[in-house]
């Protein structure tokens, strides 16, 4: 019988939940608050834990960072249940690494439902670990070796989330708790300056890592990354992410040579952003663009003239103006948000 704690401080919701959670064939342990909570989960080690978020003693926020710091409970699913329905909040409860939220009033079947997908995605996980550390056993060439390989682990066992154009992915201040790996589309990194000026740090194409801080120390993000376009990534829990690289030393080296290249490409940009002319600076940015999402020079780049701005370091309506110059020399051509490149080679001239 499958075990589940249920940590809720209104007594009439915790004993209806629990009588639920009983006629469903699972032995449920209860506590009335958070620090009661996080003693009977390191005591009985539940099988998955459904957990308010507003609560005396220790707030459901607090109860998921002690116990995802304890090596007998970090791997325990955990369910945030509810009436906060605000987007910031239920984006909190999953950087901070909940597996599911679930917001009251809600309906016995969607409960029901994330219980049960949460435990068949424990033991699917628990299999395929079996699995795997099998077969490492017996054909070390199935470890993972490499980036490619890598990127494969994440594309094969990684959950994706889609992100609409400008919604932000993380923001600076949040828990960096995951690594991530673009499936589809482009994101933007970047800080605001304390006039709120938009400052863009960099962009990622699809293929590519990003969200790295340090592996050591659990310090948060200090810039913000928002879509450009409709994406979608991969992430991966860092700790899982920095067990993979102790195990396979190759990666390790290869990721630092990616690190270091990126590291390489933000110093240049930085160089051109000084001392390039403002047309060389809105030159070089189209083709950075067009380069890092793989555009062809005959496709039509879409992105909003703040963002390209801000990518050369000048401002927009400075930028507007530039483009219409390049425009009137027929290098560019423009139509509402879009850009297209007319002659790449007097594009790359420009000074």
């Amino acid at each position: 019988m499958k075990t589940i704690l249920l940590i809720e401080d209104d007594t009439v919701v915790r004993e209806n939940i629990a009588e639920l959670l009983e006629l469903a064939n699972y032995k449920v342990f209860t506590a009335s608050n958070g620090k009661i909570g996080v003693i009977e989960a390191k005591k009985h080690l539940p099988d998955i834990i459904i957990c308010d978020i507003m609560m005396p003693e220790l707030n459901g926020y607090g109860v998921l960072q002690v116990l995802s710091k304890e090596e007998t409970t970090k791997k325990i699913p955990f369910i945030f249940l509810s009436a906060k329905t605000e987007h910031k909040d239920i984006r909190k409860g999953m950087n901070l690494g909940a597996d599911d939220y679930i917001t009251k009033p809600f309906d016995e079947s969607e409960l029901y439902s994330a219980i049960e997908s949460r435990l068949a995605k424990i033991e699917i996980l628990k299999d395929n670990l079996e699995k795997e550390e099998a077969e490492n056993n017996d054909s070390p060439e199935n470890q993972i070796k490499s980036l490619d390989h890598l990127k494969k682990y994440f594309s094969e066992k990684v959950e994706i989330f889609s992100f609409k154009t400008g919604e932000i992915i993380y923001r600076k201040g949040d828990n960096s708790n995951y690594v991530y790996l673009i499936q589809k589309g482009v994101v933007k990194t970047y800080k605001m300056d304390e006039h709120g000026k938009e400052l863009i740090t960099g962009l990622h194409k699809e293929n590519d890592f990003f969200g790295f801080t340090s592996f050591i120390r659990n310090i948060p993000h200090s810039e913000h990354a928002a879509a450009i376009e409709n994406t979608q990534v991969l992430r991966l829990i860092k700790r899982e992410f920095k067990h993979i690289l102790q195990k396979n030393h190759e990666i390790t080296i290869e990721l630092i040579d990616y690190l270091s290249d990126n590291v390489s490409e933000i110093k240049e940009h930085l160089i051109q952003m000084a001392y390039s002319s403002v047309r060389k600076k809105t030159a070089d940015t189209i083709l950075q663009f067009t380069e890092k999402i793989q555009k062809q020079t005959k496709e039509n780049i879409q992105i909003s003239r703040s963002d390209l701005a801000s990518i050369a370091g000048i401002a927009t309506e400075t930028f507007i103006r530039t483009l219409s110059d390049l425009k009137k020399d027929g290098i560019i051509d423009i139509d509402g948000r879009n850009i297209k490149i007319v002659n790449i080679e007097k594009l790359k001239k420009v000074t």
